[in-house]
């Protein structure tokens, strides 16, 4: 075990709190001390839920550990489905209220209560959160779904399939939903049920009903997904619709399970990403060193659309997601590096600074690390903070999705015009070097200086090729640095073809009025 100041997941308990807070009447016994009830603040304060998470504690304290601490578990859970009347429960321990062996799960069967009661092993000293949420999922769609199959399947004129994986407390779960629900009713797909999140103990019983899953997370939703293959045979999808090409894989993946004519729907399918990275200064976008860090799935999805659809260069990528280790590994591969798999920040922290990337997209860890080290940086994945959740629409997945990850990816950077009056204007008392950036909080010092790119080294080239007279060199580096490469290039195409030695101030203009015509 490693003492540590910030950690990327809670233990798996937190986990069983994000599934048993999105559902609508499952309610959750915690045997756990009074310090373990902090959870609670991860849903009320980081997420702003309007009520307390679905969670009874049986909060014993020290002076009860010399007592009978099974009889307060017991006694908390009857409580609990009294007042609250739950569909089902599901009932665990802490990580501390692992140590005292108390058996939840074997208690709760004694206790003769009214509605489903389903026991969790959530092994905290050697799992995670998203782990637990997977497993408390997992166990509670194998204890609910076979409750509903005496009921017949309804007859349906379209496809349906189920929406598996989004949770409380999850990184734009909600809106993600939103928009991949719109999405599939306009491909022409029913949505059966949506699980956990917002979901019924009822509507679980109805999940053997649908043509096939839709795992929007496999973090959370794989280990469920796999469950209903086996009992239903039910197939699911392998995409994670983040960005347009993927989206577009999505909706192959989708129509091919459904029966539904793809080449139709992709025919509708536009999204504004590819023209908007298209259509800028493409030295703003092109070659940018982006560093990504997160959970598998954002992270992989990710680098795909900063690659292949915004003209970065992944220079480095992880996660902290170690039972999805190899999917990153296998993604890192196609980038020609090697993952980070660690839930240490300061290895992260070392990466970054030993990569010196222009962009790091990540968790609100790397946001701090980031900050510190003056680089631009946007939060693509959980753990987040309060401002991840907005109050406007801001979906990751679908069409719209890579609409606002345009917007994520470009907005931290430094537009070329703007980079260019920052270095004309470098000694200003705002603009100099030793100024942290302003929108960050002004007029700090950056504590870390982040190494500039090297100047161009204009000496003669060792191919016989034209010269740089000193005037000149001056006068290219008036020029800016966006488009000074490509007058570069043009000025000694120029004078290459008319035989010239050397390169002047007069040339270089000569060059820019033929190349203008």
């Amino acid at each position: 075990m490693q003492l540590t100041v910030w950690t990327y997941e809670g233990p798996p308990h937190v986990g069983a709190m994000r599934v048993a807070t999105a559902m609508r009447d499952l309610h959750y016994v915690l045997h756990a001390p009074q310090g373990d009830t902090y959870a609670d603040l991860l849903f009320t304060m980081i997420e702003r839920r309007k009520a307390r998470p679905p969670v009874t504690y049986t909060t014993f304290q020290a002076r009860d550990l010399g007592g009978d601490t099974s009889q307060l578990f017991m006694d908390a859970a009857r409580a609990a489905q009294e007042r609250f009347q739950p569909a089902a429960m599901i009932v665990g321990a802490s990580c501390t209220g692992e140590l005292i062996q108390d058996d939840p799960g074997g208690l709760s069967k004694t206790l003769g209560l009214p509605v489903p009661v389903i026991p969790l092993e959530l092994p905290s000293y050697s799992k995670k959160e998203n782990w637990g949420a997977s497993e408390t999922f997992y166990q509670v769609v194998r204890h609910i779904a076979p409750m509903g199959e005496a009921t017949p399947k309804p007859e349906r004129t379209r496809p349906s399939c189920n929406i598996i994986g989004p949770t409380a407390l999850g990184f734009r779960h909600r809106d993600d939903v939103t928009e991949i629900v719109r999405l599939l009713g306009q491909l022409g797909v029913d949505v059966n049920v949506v699980a956990p999140l917002d979901a019924s103990v009822h509507d679980l019983l109805r999940l053997g009903h649908a043509d096939f899953n839709v795992v929007l997370y496999p973090e959370t939703g794989l280990s469920a997904a796999l469950w209903l293959e086996r009992r239903y045979k039910q197939k699911y999808t392998r995409t994670v619709p983040i960005g347009v090409g993927a989206t577009e894989d999505f909706i192959r993946e989708v129509c091919d399970l459904a029966g539904l004519d793809a080449d139709a729907a992709l025919e509708n399918a536009q999204a504004r990403l590819p023209w908007y990275s298209r259509s800028i200064d493409s030295t703003y976008l092109t070659g940018k060193r982006v560093y990504l860090f997160g959970d598998a799935t954002h992270v992989i999805a990710m680098a795909r659309v900063a690659e292949k659809e915004m003209g970065f260069r992944v220079v480095g990528m992880g996660t902290y997601s170690r039972e999805f280790a190899r999917d990153v590994r296998d993604a890192a591969k196609l980038y020609g590096i090697e993952a980070l798999i660690t839930d240490d920040y300061l290895e992260v922290e070392d990466q970054v600074q030993a990569l010196q990337p222009e962009l790091v997209l990540g968790t609100q860890m790397e946001r701090h690390l980031a900050k510190r080290l003056g680089i631009p940086c946007a939060v693509i994945s959980s753990p987040v903070h309060v401002q991840d959740f907005p109050a406007r629409y801001s979906p990751q997945m679908g069409l719209e999705g890579a609409n606002v990850l345009f917007d994520t990816l470009v907005h931290p950077l430094t537009m070329g015009l703007e980079e260019h009056l920052l270095h004309m204007f470098r000694d200003d008392f705002e603009f100099n070097d030793e100024a942290g950036p302003s929108h960050l909080n002004h007029g700090t010092v950056r504590k870390t200086p982040i190494a500039e790119p090297a100047e161009e080294t204009l000496t003669a080239p060792s191919d016989g090729s034209p010269i740089w007279a000193a005037d000149a060199e001056k006068e290219l580096k008036k020029i800016p640095f966006f488009v000074r490469g490509k007058a570069r290039r043009n000025t000694e195409k120029y004078a290459t073809d008319l035989g010239l030695a050397e390169i002047t101030t007069e040339t270089l203009y000569e060059a820019k009025s033929h190349f203008s015509r």
